[in-house]
C-alpha cells in the first residue's frame, strides 16, 4: 500500500493523538478522521489546522463502536486512560480485526500492553499488525537499551525517566493515570513496589549541550518494568518521570506516601486539583529530556536527550508518527498483535528529532571517569572540538601555557571591590600572559599571570545537584559550569554558583560568558564577568600555546 491513507484517530483531537496528526499533516496522501465522543471538539480542533495538507475529518466515535464504517486502513488509538478500559479491553483492538483494519495505539498501562499478545493469533489469521505501546515507554527505552548494551556481556540494571518541561501541557488523562496509581502495590517486573514513594535524583546531559539540570525522578508504573525485563531477565528495572516545579513534585511524592501507608485508599479524587496545579503553577526553563542507564558487567553507560522549547511534548507521539509514515511510503509491518518494541528503530527517532531543537548523547560513564577532566564532562561531544583545544585541555601532569592578552576592568566602586576579592589582574593591552596548568586526575589548578599580577583557580567535576558540570573555585566562591560544544567553540555556560559551600539563586549571581576557539591556529579565550549592580567586573582575552 503507498501513496493514501485513511487513518482513524480515536483521541484525535487529545494531547497525544493531535500531536501525532501535527507531526504528519504535511502529507497529502493521508486523510486523518479526527474522532472522539465531542463531534464540536472534533470540528474546532481541526478547523484550527489552516496550514494542514492533510485531509482532517472530524467525526464522533466512541472507542466501543465499530470503526468499520470509516473504512480506514489504520485505527490509531491515542485516547486512553489505557487503565480504565475495563473488563472489555480490547473491544477497538478485536473489531479492528474482525474488520482487517490495521491498529496502533499509544497505550502506557503495562497490564493492557502485556495482554495484547494474546490477539496474535487471530491478527496474524487476519493478516493485519496490531501494535501496542507506541510511545516512548516502552518503545523508545528499548530501541535505547538495545544499543547501550550492544557489546555488554550482560545487563543487571536498566534505569530510566522522562524529564518533562515545566509547560508541557500534560493532559487530563495522564494525571487520572498517575493519581489512580501513585502508592497502590504494583507488578514492577518481579518485585512488588509503590510508584512514586521510590525516587532518585540525575541529571539530563547531552554531551556538549547545557544539562537540563539535576531534576528527582520517582517512579512510574510504566510497560517498561515488566517488558524489558522479558528481554533482559537479569536486569533491575527502574524507570522514573521528573516533572517540575520540584516543590509541586514533592508534594505529590507525600501524597503517594499516604497512600502507601494506608491513610488514604487513592489520589484518584485529587486529579482534577493536581491539573490544576500542573497548568496553572508552572515555572522554569521551558525545556525537558530524558535518560535510560544500562549496567552490566562492570559497566555504565548512558544516553541523554535534550528537548528545548515546544518541542519536547511531541516525542511520545512520534513512533506511531513514523510508522504511518512508513506505511505510506509503501512499507509493510509483519501480521500479529505485539508490543511494538522490535518495529521502532533509533533511527526513526532522529529522522523525527533532526528537523527540530531535539539533541541525544552517550556517555560511557564507566571509562570517562578515568580521564581528564574537559574530556569527561564533554563525553563524545570532546571528539568535535578542534585539535589546538583538545590539546590545552587533555594534558596530564604540570604543564604551562604561554601568549598574550589583554584586560578591561570596570570602574564603578563595587567592581573594583569585586576585582579586588577575587585578585583580578589591573587594566592593560599586551600583556604577557602564562597559565601554569597543575593537572592531578580530574582535578586542576590553574595560575594565571598576566604581566606582574598572578590569581589562580581550583578546577573539578561537580557532583550532587551539580552533577556533569565543572565547578571552578576561587577561594570561598564556587560556580559550576557547563561546557559546551558550538561550532568548534567551547562555551562556558554558569548554571550553579555558592559562597562557603551555601547554594544562592541563580539570578543573584555575576554574569559569566566564556568562551575558547582557535583563531590563527592558536588556542584564544575570552572571558567577561559582570553584573548588573556593578556593571563590568572584568574582561580578559587573549592567546595561549603550550610550552614544550
Amino acid at each position: 500500500m503507498s501513496g493514501a491513507l485513511t487513518i482513524l484517530v480515536v483521541g484525535g483531537y487529545g494531547t497525544f493523538g493531535g500531536r501525532m496528526v501535527e507531526l504528519l499533516e504535511h502529507h497529502e496522501g493521508l486523510t486523518f478522521i479526527i474522532a472522539g465522543r465531542s463531534l464540536d471538539k472534533a470540528k474546532a480542533w481541526c478547523a484550527a489546522r489552516t496550514g494542514a495538507k492533510a485531509k482532517l475529518v472530524p467525526a464522533q466515535f466512541d472507542r466501543g463502536a465499530d470503526p468499520s464504517p470509516f473504512k480506514p486502513d489504520i485505527v490509531v488509538d491515542a485516547s486512553g486512560p489505557f487503565q480504565d478500559y475495563g473488563s472489555d479491553a480490547y473491544k477497538l483492538v478485536e473489531a479492528c480485526i474482525r474488520g482487517g483494519i490495521n491498529y496502533i495505539d499509544l497505550a502506557d498501562s503495562s497490564d493492557f500492553v502485556m495482554g495484547i499478545s494474546a490477539h496474535d493469533a487471530a491478527a496474524k489469521a487476519a493478516g493485519v499488525f496490531v501494535l501496542s505501546g507506541v510511545s516512548s515507554f516502552p518503545v523508545l527505552t528499548a530501541a535505547v537499551v538495545r544499543q547501550l548494551s550492544a557489546d555488554m556481556p550482560k545487563v543487571e540494571s536498566i534505569k530510566g525517566g522522562i524529564a518533562p518541561s515545566p509547560f508541557a501541557n500534560v493532559g487530563m488523562n495522564v494525571i487520572r493515570v498517575i493519581a489512580g496509581y501513585a502508592g497502590q502495590d504494583i507488578d514492577a517486573g518481579g518485585r512488588r513496589a509503590r510508584p512514586l514513594t521510590e525516587i532518585m535524583r540525575y541529571t539530563i546531559a547531552v554531551p556538549g549541550r547545557v544539562p537540563v539540570g539535576n531534576r528527582l525522578f520517582s517512579l512510574v508504573d510504566v510497560p517498561d518494568l515488566r517488558i524489558l525485563r522479558k528481554i533482559w531477565p537479569d536486569a533491575h528495572v527502574w524507570m522514573g518521570a521528573g516533572p517540575v516545579p520540584e516543590p509541586l513534585h514533592w508534594s505529590l511524592v507525600g501524597f503517594a506516601w499516604l497512600v502507601r501507608l494506608g491513610l488514604v485508599k487513592s489520589l484518584a479524587r485529587l486529579a482534577p486539583l493536581m491539573y490544576w496545579a500542573v497548568c496553572r503553577l508552572s515555572w522554569g526553563e521551558h525545556r525537558g529530556g530524558m535518560f535510560v542507564e544500562v549496567s552490566g558487567g562492570g559497566v555504565t553507560k548512558s544516553w541523554h536527550l535534550l528537548a528545548e522549547g515546544a518541542d519536547g511534548p511531541l516525542i511520545p507521539s512520534m513512533p506511531a508518527a513514523s510508522l504511518v509514515a512508513r506505511r505510506l511510503a509503501g512499507e509493510k509491518f509483519a501480521a500479529g498483535a505485539r508490543a511494538a518494541l522490535d518495529d521502532i528503530t533509533l533511527e526513526d527517532y532522529h529522522a523525527q528529532f533532526s528537523p527540530r531543537t531535539i539533541y541525544t548523547g552517550t556517555h560511557n560513564d564507566t571509562a570517562e571517569e578515568a580521564l581528564p577532566l574537559h574530556r569527561r564532562i564533554l563525553g563524545d561531544a570532546w571528539d568535535r572540538l578542534p585539535q589546538a583545544l583538545r590539546d590545552m585541555h587533555g594534558v596530564e601532569g604540570l604543564t604551562t601555557a604561554e601568549g598574550t592578552g589583554s584586560v578591561a576592568r570596570g570602574s564603578g566602586l563595587l567592581a573594583k571591590l569585586a576585582c579586588l576579592l577575587m585578585r583580578f589582574p589591573p587594566a592593560g593591552e599586551n600583556l604577557p600572559i602564562s597559565v601554569r596548568f597543575d593537572v592531578k586526575g580530574a582535578t586542576e589548578k590553574w595560575t594565571r599571570s598576566f604581566g606582574d599580577s598572578r590569581f589562580s583557580s581550583r578546577i573539578y567535576p561537580g557532583t550532587g545537584r551539580s552533577a556533569r558540570l565543572m565547578i571552578e573555585r576561587f577561594g570561598p566562591l564556587a560556580f559550576a559550569l557547563a561546557l559546551v560544544e558550538e561550532n568548534g567553540r567551547l562555551l562556558l555556560v554558569l548554571r550553579r554558583w555558592s559562597i562557603l559551600g551555601l547554594p544562592l539563586p541563580l539570578w543573584l549571581g555575576p554574569r559569566a560568558v566564556g568562551s575558547e576557539f582557535v583563531q590563527d591556529g592558536r588556542f584564544n579565550f575570552d572571558v567577561k564577568i559582570s553584573h548588573p549592580l556593578t556593571g563590568l567586573i572584568v574582561h580578559y582575552r587573549g592567546w595561549l600555546q603550550r610550552k614544550a
